[in-house]
């Protein structure tokens, strides 16, 4: 097991000011991995006031320079990708096949696309007889979860960076090793001393002091809407900016004359991949009543083939989830959608025969979902589809629109602009029209509870900006 005391502060590895340490598991084998320092207030205010002492110089640097350092980032990822996989499927438990494609592959290609954005984008207008220009923000708190941690991670710190952001990041507790890889990449990168830094530590401790520290410009959190709710209130207090991509409750809605086998297979996988542990899964499968019973069956067969098994193989689709917290709040979701009339069509709350060891949750389908049940309300993160049926197509708006969330979600009909129609009136960030593949340089976020602001993109570049006029 790797013991490590230190954190990444001012160009350097520094030790930890406090004592304390954090042991990472390794969710499919409950054994411990690390430790990494359990960072303090002084571990924040050292790593903040570096990026401050950086801040005007890096954010007065030209586009060119920052290019070639992001590109060194870029390249510095794709070179230790295999590493980069490994590093998640260890700590977060995800199928290596997937953390191949997508725990590592994803950052990869989201970074590539900043460099393309950061290439075209002009800092400076004229606007009648003013100068409009674009500057950076300032001191940037990067706040990511576990689910995807260096997606989340490279999403936040690369268009800050291209920004001439100065950045403090604190990963999540559960999946900090992966951070700690990343900040090796941009030491070998060669950006200026304090330009990135990096805090380890729990979130009521490193985190809430990164979140309230005075000398923080823009927070961009990604997390539970509860947290992300406490973060603005922090940030509120102290007029700054913030960023927030929160949880979800998605809806897939099946329009009658759809291709209703490949929309439910189609979102059979996109909700169990990560086991899961993804915000914008499309948890809610919304179907016509005339066709209810076949697209259960359907959501039967293709949630057998999601058998739960070491992450480490290559045919595993289904891995642990990351904690047993984690694991009992699933299982309690589970719980209470039957306990409320829900049917069981597939898993349950029992452990997974296969796996006498590790943070498992059989794959579960729960049809006969009404929307006041929590199953159908709360963002529950874990491999679990509910199954709504609905009347006609305003009823299943109703039901798309009746939750406090709105980040993705999906439609699919006979014809393009039928889907198209529909989805215009969800009140929901980002749809995929009839499995739609993504886009990294589309904005991703939310409406209503799951957050405020943009990620990705040039909307993703110009949220770590600020405005600035002259006029003459």
């Amino acid at each position: 097991m790797e013991t490590y005391s230190d954190q990444y502060i001012n160009g350097g590895w520094t030790p930890s000011r406090g004592g304390g340490a954090i042991t990472v598991l390794n969710p499919a084998t409950e054994e411990p991995l690390a430790t990494v320092p359990a960072g303090t207030a002084e571990d924040v205010d050292a790593a903040v006031a570096a990026a401050r002492a950086a801040a005007r110089t890096w954010g007065a640097t030209d586009k060119e320079t920052r290019l070639g350092h992001l590109t060194a980032i870029r390249d510095g990822l794709a070179a230790r990708q295999g590493e980069i996989a490994a590093t998640v499927t260890a700590e977060l438990g995800s199928p290596i096949g997937f953390a191949t494609a997508v725990q590592a592959g994803l950052p990869l290609g989201v970074a590539g696309s900043y460099l393309s954005t950061l290439a075209d984008f002009e800092f400076s207008e004229r606007v009648g007889n003013s100068t409009v220009y674009a500057e950076p923000a300032g001191v940037v708190a990067a706040i990511t979860p576990w689910n995807y941690p260096l997606h989340q991670i490279v999403a936040k710190v690369v268009p800050a960076l291209a920004a001439g952001c100065t950045v403090v990041l604190k990963p999540a507790e559960d999946t900090p090793l992966v951070a700690r890889l990343f900040a090796q990449i941009v030491h070998e990168a060669g950006l200026p001393a304090g330009v990135f830094n990096l805090v380890t530590g729990v979130g009521t401790v490193a985190g809430a002091a990164l979140a309230a520290h005075p000398d923080v410009d823009l927070v961009s959190f990604t997390g539970s809407t509860a947290v992300g709710r406490s973060i603005a209130e922090q940030a509120g207090r102290g007029i700054k900016r913030v960023a927030l991509e929160l949880g979800g409750k998605s809806a897939n809605v099946v329009l009658p004359g759809a291709d209703l086998v490949r929309a439910v297979n189609v979102n059979v996988g996109n909700v169990f991949a990560n086991s899961g542990q993804t915000c914008s899964a499309w948890t809610r499968l919304l179907v016509h009543q005339d066709q209810y019973e076949e697209a259960v069956a359907v959501a039967a067969k293709a949630a057998a083939k999601y058998v739960p098994g070491d992450p480490t193989d290559e045919a595993t689709r289904l891995g642990p989830v990351v904690n047993a917290k984690q694991r009992e709040r699933v299982r309690g979701y589970i719980q209470a959608g039957l306990d409320a009339g829900a049917r069981l069509v597939a898993g349950g709350t029992d452990a997974p025969e296969v796996c006498d060891r590790g943070f498992y949750v059989r794959p579960t389908v729960l049809a006969d979902v009404t929307p006041e049940m929590t199953v159908a309300q709360e963002e529950i993160f874990g491999p679990v589809l509910c199954i709504l049926p609905y009347r006609d197509e305003e009823h299943a708006l109703e039901l798309a629109n009746g939750t406090q969330y709105g980040l993705a979600g999906g439609v699919w009909a006979a014809d393009e602009e039928t889907a198209v129609a529909f989805a215009r009136r969800m009140d929901t960030g980002q749809i995929d029209i009839n499995g739609g593949r993504f886009n990294p340089l589309a904005p991703f976020g939310g409406y209503k509870g799951s957050g405020v602001g943009r990620e990705l993109g040039r909307h993703g570049l110009t949220e770590f900006l600020q405005t600035k006029s002259l006029q003459f």
